[in-house]
C-alpha cells in the first residue's frame, strides 16, 4: 500500500474487517477462523510467502506428523477463500485507534512482478540474469596455498566446460580437503566466473559443505524426533564429553568433528549416529567409547 492508510472501521459502525499480522501456522489458522465467521481478513506477512517456520520443518513433535501435511490444507483454503487477502512483502508502519476503529499504515515492498499474473511456475527464477548469468571476472592473481594449489587446479580443469560445473567442483574440493578453503574458493571464482558471493551462498547452504577445517572423521549424532525421544541428546552429550569438544567443534588432533544432524533417515534404528558414511543404530551411551576406539587408529 506504499505508505497509504487503511481505515478498518468507525466508532459508530464496525466494518467487520480484521488484520492478522504474520503468516505462520498460527496466523493462517486465525485468518481462516475469522474468515469463516464472515469477517474480511487482511493477512499481512513481511516475507514473500506465508507458511512461516513450519514450512521449513520435516515433522512435528510429539505426533511426528508431516509438517507440510498439516500446513498444505490451510494454504489451499486461504488461497481459495474469497474473504482473505494476502499482503506479502508488507510491513506495518503505524497502527492507531481502538477496538472497532483501527487505522493501519502499511508499506508494501516491490516484488518486481505482476502478482495478478504470476502462477508460481518459476520461469522468472530460471531466467533471472542477476541470479544465473555468469559474469567474467578480471584476471586478478589469487594466491593458493601450495598444499591446495595443484589439486584445486586439477579439479577445475577436469570440470571446465561442463554445464553447471560449480556444484561438482565444490563437491570434489570438499572431498579432497575435507572442507572448502577460502583461497581455493577465490581461485574457483576467478577460473569459473561465478561471483565469490554466489559461491559462498552455495557453500554455506548445504550441510555437507564446511568453510572451516573439519576432522578426518565426521561424527553426526541424529537429533530427529525418533532419535531424540530415544536418547539422542544423551548420546550427543557422551560424544561431546568423550571427544572433549562442543557441537560443531573439532578435536585438537584433527581426528574428529562432532555435528548434530536433524535427521539421517534411519528412524527405525533410533537412536542412531553416522560416522563418515557408516550408520550405527540402537545405541546406548555405553557404546560410545568402543565406537570411537575403532577410528582412533585410522
Amino acid at each position: 500500500m506504499n505508505g497509504k492508510t487503511a481505515d478498518v472501521g468507525t466508532p459508530q459502525a464496525k466494518t467487520g474487517a480484521a488484520m492478522v499480522l504474520g503468516g505462520g501456522i498460527g496466523g493462517m489458522e486465525a485468518a481462516l477462523s475469522l474468515a469463516e465467521s464472515g469477517i474480511k481478513v487482511y493477512l499481512v506477512e513481511g516475507k514473500p510467502s506465508i507458511g512461516g517456520v513450519m514450512s521449513q520443518l520435516d515433522k512435528t513433535f510429539p505426533t511426528n506428523d508431516c509438517a507440510m501435511c498439516t500446513m498444505a490444507p490451510r494454504l489451499v483454503a486461504i488461497g481459495r477463500h474469497k474473504d482473505i487477502e494476502i499482503l506479502s512483502m508488507t510491513d506495518v508502519e503505524t497502527l492507531e485507534g481502538g477496538p472497532g476503529h483501527f487505522t493501519a499504515t502499511l508499506r508494501k515492498r516491490s516484488r518486481f512482478i505482476d502478482e495478478g499474473k504470476c502462477t508460481g511456475c518459476g520461469t522468472c527464477v530460471a531466467n533471472c540474469p542477476t541470479r544465473n548469468k555468469v559474469q567474467p571476472l578480471p584476471a586478478t592473481a589469487v594466491e593458493v596455498e601450495p598444499r591446495f594449489r595443484d589439486k584445486a587446479r586439477e579439479i577445475v580443469e577436469r570440470n571446465r566446460g561442463r554445464k553447471g560445473l560449480l556444484m561438482p567442483i565444490l563437491q570434489e574440493v570438499n572431498s579432497a580437503f575435507n572442507y572448502l578453503p577460502e583461497d581455493v574458493l577465490s581461485f574457483v571464482s576467478r577460473e569459473t566466473g561465478y561471483p565469490l558471493s554466489h559461491i559462498y551462498k552455495v557453500a554455506t547452504f548445504y550441510g555437507a559443505f564446511s568453510t572451516v577445517p573439519r576432522g578426518k572423521h565426521l561424527v553426526s549424532v541424529c537429533m530427529g524426533t525418533a532419535c531424540y525421544v530415544k536418547g539422542g541428546e544423551r548420546l550427543l552429550e557422551k560424544f561431546s564429553d568423550r571427544l572433549e569438544v562442543k557441537v560443531d567443534g573439532t578435536t585438537r588432533d584433527m581426528k574428529f568433528t562432532l555435528k548434530s544432524a536433524r535427521c539421517i533417515g534411519c528412524c527405525g534404528l533410533a537412536p542412531a549416529v553416522m560416522i563418515d558414511n557408516v550408520v550405527y543404530g540402537r545405541l546406548s551411551v555405553g557404546d560410545v567409547p568402543k565406537i570411537l576406539d575403532k577410528y582412533k587408529g585410522a
